[in-house]
């Protein structure tokens, strides 16, 4: 009897030491960032998506790298002093900001010859090449960034910026997700696409936006295409996203949490299929 317990225990030593083998670094923006710091977005989101997918994968931890506003030349260009760990897997979650700020995404020419950060193909050059100095045998799974409607930042209207329905700098944002999905098939890396197989789009992004109608001055529920021509003032008019209007995210950018839910789900799909986690 006393054999069996013991051996039971060793079982369970043995089991506890092996959930904490696998590690992952989540490498991206605010959507990342977000994960820890709920507080920003007045506790409108209890978990982001890493906190769920390691409640479906208990075995892995994770370290968030994810950093507010930040492009994928931001990651690029301060690599070396991130204080990136080694690990078993790496997410890379970049691109909505390049679209928004306007950078080039350039062609996989650039990728190819290692051209710099000045476009998006060779910034992603420089963070796979670090990640491959740390683990050579890393898993890198490439995030596309998620369709994104008309965000304004609930801690501060003035920071706010027009949805992916049209283009930035002559560039749309889809565009910048083929870029990602070339450089994942040149790489034979796995690529969560969530721009266009999330099922979160223009339509469920928001529920509606609370805007004043501009010939009555009364506040109305606008859906999307409707709210795209209606004015919003930063200093005056009321936050366009009451709680009610939350739906795949709850700031025309962010997720929520069933936002976040759906990120988990397709990156937990992926995870599953690596050796070292069935």
């Amino acid at each position: 009897m006393k054999k069996t317990i013991l051996f039971f225990l060793f079982l369970l030593i043995l089991t506890s030491f092996s959930a904490d083998k696998i590690s992952w670094v989540a490498i991206g923006d605010s959507i990342t960032y977000l994960n820890d710091h709920p507080n920003e977005t007045s506790n409108r989101t209890t978990k982001g998506y890493m906190t769920l997918v390691t409640e479906k994968l208990p075995n892995i931890n994770f370290v968030n790298q994810g950093h507010n506003g930040w492009t994928s030349a931001d990651i690029a260009d301060k690599i070396e002093s991130l204080g990136i760990p080694q690990a078993d897997i790496y997410s890379i979650f970049l691109g909505t900001n390049d679209w928004w700020q306007g950078r080039p995404i350039g062609n996989l020419g650039d990728y190819h010859k290692n051209t710099g950060s000045k476009t998006i193909y060779g910034a992603f050059k420089i963070i796979i090449e670090k990640i491959n100095q740390l683990n050579p045998k890393a898993k890198i799974v490439l995030i596309t960034p998620l369709q994104r409607g008309d965000f304004v930042y609930i801690n501060g209207h003035k920071n706010n910026a027009f949805g992916s329905y049209k283009s930035k700098n002559n560039q749309t944002l889809s565009a910048v997700v083929d870029a990602i999905i070339e450089i994942g098939k040149f790489e034979n890396m796995p690529v969560v696409d969530l721009f266009n197989k999330s099922g979160i789009n223009q339509k469920n992004i928001v529920k509606y936006k609370w805007l004043k109608n501009p010939k009555t001055g009364e506040y109305k529920k606008y859906k999307y295409p409707k709210y795209i021509d209606v004015p919003f003032d930063t200093e005056k008019d009321e936050y366009p996203y009451p709680e009610s209007s939350i739906n795949m995210t709850f700031d025309g950018l962010h997720p929520s949490d069933k936002g976040y839910k759906v990120i988990s789900k397709m990156i937990v799909k992926e995870f599953e299929k690596f050796e070292f986690l069935k």
